[in-house]
């Protein structure tokens, strides 16, 4: 009978996940779980945080098919490993998206090119920790501060890259007000981080409808690498504009968002199994990662503070940081830090102006990259 009882419970034991867990999986599950209090506590980015967590925590239980091969959670990976999520993330964010403050201070577009920095830096520093150039490069794009162009780049280049790279730049996206602040303190003084901007001109209708259809053009024609991307993100601001299918816009700003979101954040999360990340080659990554929103955070600033020098009217230089592409949330940083100093003033507006041609800078160098470097 006891016999029976042993073969009984050895029979249950084998069928569960308890005989292949190891410490490795309490340290993502800590992770995942970390990520989940920073979104509900810290209010870092919950949209993103949540997702991505939970999915890190179901990914180190062993015994589940979720993460395998049909399982749900690698079907929502393929939609990334396909790249039909990306181009769908970009038509939701063109659709809430407003170029008119871009449109309105071109000279800010200056500054989207000034805090690409990052990007350069890692890419040098991959390649010099013994990365491919294809590897490196995809490593670099994550200084972009944008997920669905570092997904595309690194789909190209680097495919057996992508879990590292993905979790790296939605995790920093996610962490930066906590990871910018001190790099934009540390570089200006408080007199510059007082300054007051002039509200930027009224830009009309048709320069917001025109504008959609001659990046689309120029892009296509340019950088045909990025051109899904950049593309998409266009259509959903020309449904956005044309003030004459606002369901298309809504449905592309909100229900498409919504769900692609939810998609987008439960892929990235079921890649991070402990056996895929903690590894030497994993910590790299991230901490390069890292070091590219450092640089491309600082060389916003420096830029701005250069332009300076030559402007009769200043910017604030905490505008300069912005210029990565995380839209909107490096604009948002900009100006907390800016409120933070002087309640009454309020830079959203010209920090979005960077922000958004940021978006067009790590485009550009996302192309440059893929058009050099290939598919390797």
């Amino acid at each position: 009978m006891l016999d029976q009882i042993i073969l009984f419970m050895d029979a249950l034991l084998k069928g569960t996940g308890l005989q292949e867990i190891w410490w490795g999986n309490f340290v993502m599950i800590a992770v995942g779980c970390a990520m989940i209090y920073l979104a509900i506590v810290k209010k870092y980015e919950p949209f993103l945080l949540v997702g991505i967590g939970f999915a890190c925590i179901v990914a180190n239980v062993p015994g589940s098919d979720l993460i395998k091969p049909g399982g749900l959670f690698n079907y929502a990976y393929q939609g990334v490993n396909l790249l039909i999520v990306p181009p769908l993330i970009f038509l939701g964010v063109g659709a809430m998206t407003d170029f008119g403050p871009m449109i309105a201070n071109p000279r800010l577009v200056i500054l989207g090119a000034g805090a690409h920095l990052g990007i350069f830096v890692a890419l040098i520093g991959a390649k010099l920790w013994g990365f491919s150039i294809q590897e490196a490069g995809a490593i670099g794009i994550i200084g972009g501060a944008d997920g669905p162009m570092a997904i595309f780049v690194t789909v190209t280049l680097a495919p057996h890259l992508l879990p590292q790279i993905s979790v790296a730049a939605y995790s920093y996206m996610a962490l930066m007000p906590l990871i910018q602040p001190p790099v934009m303190r540390l570089l200006t003084t408080k007199e510059e981080r007082l300054i007051r901007m002039q509200a930027p001109r009224q830009v009309t209708k048709l320069e917001k409808i025109a504008f959609p259809i001659v990046m689309a053009v120029i892009v296509n024609l340019f950088f045909p690498p990025v051109a899904p991307l950049i593309t998409m993100l266009m259509l959903g601001n020309l449904l956005k504009e044309v003030g004459v299918v606002d369901r298309l816009s809504r449905t592309a700003a909100n229900g498409i968002m919504n769900v692609v979101t939810i998609i987008l954040t439960v892929a990235i999360g079921s890649t991070m199994s402990a056996d895929a990340f903690l590894t030497v080659k994993t910590l790299q990554i991230v901490f390069l990662g890292l070091v590219a929103f450092v640089f491309g955070t600082a060389s916003g600033v420096i830029t701005a503070k250069i332009m300076n020098l030559f402007m009769e009217k200043k910017i604030n230089p905490l505008i300069g940081s912005a210029g990565i592409a995380s839209v909107p949330i490096a604009a948002r940083v900009s100006h907390v830090v800016a409120n933070q100093e002087d309640r009454n003033n309020y830079l959203i507006y010209q920090a979005m102006g960077p922000n958004l041609a940021g978006v067009f800078g790590t485009a550009i160098s996302g192309g440059i990259m893929l058009a050099l470097l290939g598919a390797g």
